[in-house]
């Protein structure tokens, strides 16, 4: 069992079924050849407040996700999550 820290009040790290379930429902949304191109990779990992992390392969690709799809991906994880995502923050695996 994990630990509360007060530092971490409020995060909350994704399990692997809900990261799969927004990209399966992007992969609808936007078509599997701009998901294989644009979201290859891509991993949602945590939502701290109403504030989505997720890392993608490079810096361009989280750039372009983030100024393209932001409140798409934002809807979605609302949805699978349950709770209201604001704001989506993609960054790059290099900066994991």
């Amino acid at each position: 069992m994990r630990t509360a820290l007060p530092y971490l009040i409020g995060m909350m790290k994704l399990t692997r079924v809900q990261d799969h379930a927004i990209q399966a429902l992007m992969a609808g949304i936007v078509g599997a050849e701009t998901f294989d191109q644009v979201f290859a990779g891509i991993r949602f990992d945590e939502v701290e407040g109403s504030m989505l992390y997720a890392f993608a392969r490079n810096e361009d690709v989280a750039s372009d996700i983030e100024d393209s799809y932001s409140p798409l991906i934002a809807a979605v994880a609302s949805r699978v999550l349950g709770k209201q995502v604001d704001l989506v923050v993609v960054m790059p695996k290099v900066l994991q």
